[in-house]
């Protein structure tokens, strides 16, 4: 039995079993079928030095830092930590591009990524900074796949503008590719490339200029519940009402001071770059869409690439998936079998590049154990509106999504999601996903739709 917010329920999940020691700990668990998040009750306290704050954010990644953003919007006097030297390529949220695609199997992406669209519009005209460039996604797999498939109906049934190629027309429109036979291919036209390490350090900057605190080199050592949260690092001690943990793949680490840990695996991407043969054939400039395949005969994991952009000469192709690593010892794990996928990938489809990689760079991302498609951890920010009820809580995702996490308190919601709940309190949820997703708004103690999909393993 789970006590959350005045209510009993039930779960088998054996990560709950130790619900009964952590209410020693004012901690409650609150079962989702095979996901849990945890909450850390505490009081407000007063706030009245420069080591305490409202609300302290753990991990300066994208996720973390676009956090601190919308609280100091908010007026909530933040402190955002940072384990190394920023900026640095030990995480998840660094290197130059990421995609953000409406291209999803389920509609309610879509939804969301509409909403993620205008916010990264608004953050450029706020900044004077370009942050996304539209490139295009193109999508290739078997027609008769099942993710194939999901992913064009899903663009149709939404009437996202979108090209569909046959054999006869491929070539002209996509030169220096082969398509596989059998193989279908549509392009997302609203697709597009996001400058990540641009975008970080745009929100960060504008994070301080609403009065925000950045703190880097200072490793979490401890956090303590008490009347107040304390949180030591490695150069000082802070104080806090609320404490957000964005910390990627050293998540269940810091979730081990409280006596928490969650099914998370960390895995190591080998982001590869690849040498054009021609230089410009699949440069940004000459129009070369960003690509996705869904399946192929090498893998049934996802392969996508990037134009030349970043790297003179240079596209970005990778491999959705990792070998497991210790966040700590990243580059001691040297497993090359995605990359011998990309090279037999490379040279059947893709033959303007050489097929052996002249650039290898590393990203850590989160892999759930319990659900190899999503793993869903919400963070609520509504005790941020209501001091009687602040709260600590974990949060990570399967991978750092690019976009502004959350929405003012009085956004309302589309309406024809089945994932949104209704009311004001913003929460974040993280999935694995090659581009940018949106919050879901849901109240405390409603249990909407989405999650109750995703309670029976239903959410893919």
């Amino acid at each position: 039995m789970v006590r959350w917010n005045g209510r009993i329920r039930t779960t088998e999940d054996p990560l709950c079993q130790r619900w009964a020691d952590c209410m020693y700990r004012s901690i409650d668990y609150i079962g989702l079928g095979e996901v849990c998040s945890c909450v850390l009750k505490t009081n407000p306290g007063s706030m009245s030095t420069e080591r305490e704050y409202e609300v302290i954010v753990i991990g300066a990644g994208v996720q973390g830092s676009f956090t601190a953003y919308q609280l100091a919007q908010r007026n909530k006097k933040t402190l955002l930590l940072e384990q190394f030297v920023l900026p640095h390529s030990r995480g998840s949220s660094h290197g130059q591009t990421r995609i953000i695609r409406k291209a999803y199997e389920q509609d309610f992406y879509i939804h969301m990524m509409e909403e993620c669209y205008e916010l990264w519009a608004q953050l450029e005209r706020e900044t004077g900074v370009k942050l996304y460039r539209q490139t295009g996604l193109l999508v290739m797999g078997p027609e008769s796949s099942q993710s194939y498939l999901a992913i064009k109906n899903t663009l149709q049934r939404n009437k996202v503008p979108m090209v569909i190629l046959n054999r006869d027309n491929f070539s002209q429109h996509i030169p220096h590719v082969n398509l596989a036979e059998g193989d279908g291919a549509v392009v997302d036209i609203t697709a597009g490339v996001l400058y990540a390490d641009r975008a970080l350090k745009t929100v960060q900057g504008q994070f301080q200029k609403l009065g925000g605190v950045i703190r880097d080199k200072e490793k979490v050592t401890d956090i303590k519940p008490g009347p107040v949260v304390t949180v030591s690092t490695s150069a000082g001690v802070y104080r806090a009402n609320s404490v957000v943990i964005t910390a990627g793949p050293w998540a269940n680490r810091l979730l081990a001071h409280i006596g928490l840990q969650l099914p998370l695996e960390v895995v190591k991407i080998n982001v590869c770059y690849w040498r054009e043969k021609v230089p410009g054939s699949y440069n940004v400039k000459q129009r070369f869409p960003c690509f996705l395949q869904t399946e192929g005969e090498e893998s049934k994991q996802q392969i996508y690439g990037l134009p030349s952009n970043e790297y003179p000469g240079l596209m970005k192709i990778c491999y959705h998936a990792g070998a497991e690593t210790d966040p700590d010892q990243r580059d001691r794990q040297t497993d090359r079998s995605d990359i011998d996928i990309l090279q037999r990938y490379i040279t059947r489809c893709l033959p303007g590049l050489v097929p052996e990689p002249a650039v290898v760079e590393s990203c850590m991302l989160n892999e759930a154990l319990l659900n190899e498609v999503v793993l869903v951890l919400l963070v609520s920010l509504w005790s941020l509106q209501d001091p009687s009820k602040a709260t600590m809580l974990s949060v990570t995702g399967l991978c750092t999504l690019l976009h502004p996490v959350a929405l003012p308190p009085d956004k309302a919601p589309p309406n024809d999601s089945p994932t949104w709940g209704t009311g004001p309190s913003p929460y974040l949820v993280s999935g694995k996903a090659v581009g940018g997703l949106h919050p879901i708004l849901e109240p405390p103690g409603v249990v909407s739709p989405w999650r109750k999909r995703l309670a029976k393993g239903h959410l893919h």
